[in-house]
């Protein structure tokens, strides 16, 4: 495509000849009036204030090794994510005890997380598309908002009021709801207004899971199958698919949180769409601590397989949009290199995560226009608290969302 201010600076160039010749002033006068107009469109597009927002929800991860020891904190002190007795007091003396540790484990994969870089490559390509999908929404503006690095949710949203956003729609980037995830995230956006008791200037609505969107399984799909196409020949009939998610505490999967249902369902969507190639199972990693969390863990798994002969395996992280710690370090580090060469295994790979994939970044503006072509604050699921909910603020959030007048 080629920019509009720089075909006016070739046009008028050329009409500054053509005005040296009397007989071609009526061509002059012709060009010089649509220079005009056109130096008028692109001020008008280059002044259009962003209509509707797209806050890209997640975790986050530390840019550096000095915003570890932060990060940490800020993540041992969220009660929706992590309940701790005391809290206020253990989280900084957890946070301090595990930095040099996590520091490590960054500085192993380049000195800090990806995870912002590709959010705003897939929010980049998405706001473009959805400004050709949808223009009577446009002009469309990505923010990102983490819960525990900078730009934090809190912020993001102070830059969307100061920018004017009309429609603004809370986006998880986690396909799979869970109350500790996109759940926190939620919650850190009803705090910001509950907190400053005031109303929203913005019409709030949330895109709270995709499980299930067709093209996500596909872009998954399609990863699945270009990397089996690495293993040997002889050997890729037996390879043993692990889909790897981020486990849960048992507390919280007992109290009726809908994640592991939810993830269950994407793998079984990817492996209808792949014709059920090969034997797979869906493994948890990233436990912390010592109280019982969701099963079997993907070192467990690795090495159960090893002892019994399967020794070619495919990892496949399924509850991830983009690379970060949980993908470069602890399944190509830890698990495929060190624990796999601890078992014996033949051949131990790991698909590529969602990163930059053109289809997924299809899959969030497809998500993003449908969304905002219905009258939907939410799915009908998040109105459903867990039946078992501890946390009082988990009900004030969702009739926050719901209450929205679109």
């Amino acid at each position: 495509k080629i920019c509009i201010g720089c075909v006016c600076l070739l046009l008028t160039s050329f009409t500054s000849s053509l005005s040296k010749n009397v007989h071609l002033m009526p061509v002059f006068n012709f060009v010089i009036h649509y220079i005009n107009f056109a130096k008028c469109l692109v001020s008008f597009f280059l002044s259009r204030k962003p209509k509707t927002g797209i806050l890209m929800l997640n975790m986050g991860g530390p840019e550096t090794l000095d915003d570890v020891h932060d990060f940490l904190l800020r993540l041992f002190l969220d009660k929706d994510l992590i309940p701790l007795p005391a809290q206020s007091k253990l989280a900084p003396f957890i946070a301090r005890r595990r930095t040099p540790k996590i520091q490590e484990q960054y500085h192993r994969i380049g000195g800090g997380s990806p995870i912002k870089m590709w959010t705003a490559v897939q929010g980049d390509g998405m706001v473009k598309l959805l400004d050709e999908y949808s223009p009577e929404t446009a002009p469309h503006k990505f923010y990102i908002g983490f819960r525990y690095v900078h730009p934090l949710t809190e912020e993001a949203i102070e830059e969307m009021e100061k920018d004017g956003i009309e429609r603004a729609v809370a986006f998880t980037q986690y396909p799979q709801y869970s109350c500790s995830t996109t759940g926190s995230s939620l919650n850190a956006i009803y705090r910001y207004y509950s907190g400053r008791r005031t109303a929203p200037k913005m019409k709030w609505s949330t895109i709270d899971r995709w499980p299930t969107h067709p093209l996500l399984i596909q872009c998954v799909a399609d990863h699945v199958w270009q990397e089996l196409d690495r293993f040997p020949a002889e050997k890729r009939a037996d390879v043993v698919i692990l889909f790897s998610a981020h486990s849960l505490p048992m507390s919280v999967v007992n109290r009726g949180d809908p994640y592991p249902q939810e993830v269950g369902a994407t793998v079984q969507r990817v492996m209808e769409t792949l014709n059920f190639c090969n034997p797979y199972r869906l493994v948890w990693q990233s436990k912390v601590g010592p109280l019982p969390w969701l099963g079997p863990s993907t070192d467990d798994t690795i090495k159960g397989l090893c002892e019994r002969g399967k020794k070619n395996l495919l990892l496949v992280p399924i509850a991830f949009t983009s690379d970060h710690i949980e993908t470069l370090h602890e399944l190509d580090i830890e698990y495929a290199q060190i624990l796999g060469n601890k078992c014996g295994v033949e051949n131990i790979r790991r698909a590529e995560s969602l990163n930059g994939n053109q289809l997924f970044i299809k899959a969030l503006a497809d998500l993003v226009n449908t969304h905002l072509k219905s009258a939907a604050t939410s799915s009908k699921q998040l109105s459903l608290r867990c039946p078992l909910c501890v946390n009082p603020v988990c009900g004030e959030t969702k009739a926050f969302f719901a209450k929205q007048n679109l």
